[in-house]
């Protein structure tokens, strides 16, 4: 429930409930070690509009938030290398998962050397399925206003669909705009195409077939394709990565999901301490909850 139903069932102010919260947590916090990190998930989420976020590690094996900081910089996902990980635990991260963040990267292979980093695909699906869209939005500029524009009218969530979850319907549209509109067209061939990547079990062929779609990606023409390309050329190994390890953020969206619920809740924190605060009663690693003697539990 929301802090205030809680107030109001309790006969209390909500300001005192809040109160509550901050000081349990932070005690029960107080000198709290990480423990058996070994596959850690790292991204951001909004925790207020105007672009206030934070960054969140996870542990992926348990599902569950070990650290939430201010921020989405590099220096933020220092500061829980640095202070919240001995250099022993660092080293032995064997896996690590997150987006394309430059930021991200580039503290996930700076402090733990011999994690094995593997982009998340959601995310790189996410940034192909942009560049698709990117050249939608060119052919529609280009045509709005002419009889051809109706052929690419309403076509972004259909060229978004996965393949599995379209009908045959779904695909004659598509396959159609190879007569009325053969860039649209490529971009979404080659969108699909891609999609094959994650089912190569063995690293040779995953490599021999990602070579193949780049030089193809290339031949297309198409400017958000080439960007998407000069992207994933930065970031192949993590890519590929995923082929032997089959490691996804899935876990750690399904955290997010729990996250938004709390954030709605509330409808939004002005206060970084107060979203953390209840990220880590709902979701966090340290089960507060049995930390409550026994004698005060009336469970």
């Amino acid at each position: 429930m929301t802090q205030l139903q809680a107030a109001q069932l309790l006969g209390v102010s909500k300001s005192t409930i809040s109160d509550i919260i901050h000081r349990t947590i932070e005690r029960l916090r107080h000198g709290h070690c990480i423990r058996s990190l070994r596959t850690i998930g790292v991204d951001e989420v909004s925790y207020h509009k105007g672009k206030r976020y934070a960054t969140v590690v996870y542990d992926l094996d348990k599902g569950c938030v070990v650290w939430i900081g201010q921020g989405k910089g590099r220096d933020t996902i220092d500061m829980f290398f640095q202070n919240h990980l001995s250099a022993f635990q660092r080293k032995n991260i064997p896996f690590a998962s997150c987006d394309m963040s430059e930021a991200y990267v580039g503290a996930i292979k700076h402090w733990c050397c011999n994690a094995q980093l593997v982009l998340d695909r959601f995310h790189v699906v996410k940034a192909l399925n942009k560049a698709v869209d990117d050249v939608r939005i060119e052919e529609w500029r280009k045509l709005k206003g002419s009889s051809k524009a109706t052929a690419v009218k309403g076509l972004r969530w259909l060229l978004y669909r996965h393949p599995s979850t379209r009908t045959k319907a779904h695909t004659r549209i598509l396959n159609d705009l190879k007569y009325s509109n053969r860039r649209i067209w490529r971009a979404w061939i080659l969108k699909d195409e891609f999609q094959r990547l994650w089912e190569f079990s063995y690293m040779t062929s995953a490599y021999s077939f990602i070579s193949k779609w780049i030089a193809a990606a290339v031949r297309s023409r198409l400017k958000p394709i080439i960007d998407f390309v000069k992207t994933i050329k930065n970031h192949l190994p993590s890519i590929l990565a995923f082929v032997s390890t089959r490691l996804t953020n899935a876990a750690a969206e399904g955290i997010n999901r729990i996250i938004g619920i709390v954030r709605n809740r509330a409808s939004g924190f002005k206060s970084f301490e107060s979203f953390a605060d209840l990220v880590y009663l709902t979701i966090g690693d340290l089960n507060l909850p049995a930390q409550i003697p026994a004698k005060f539990d009336t469970r």
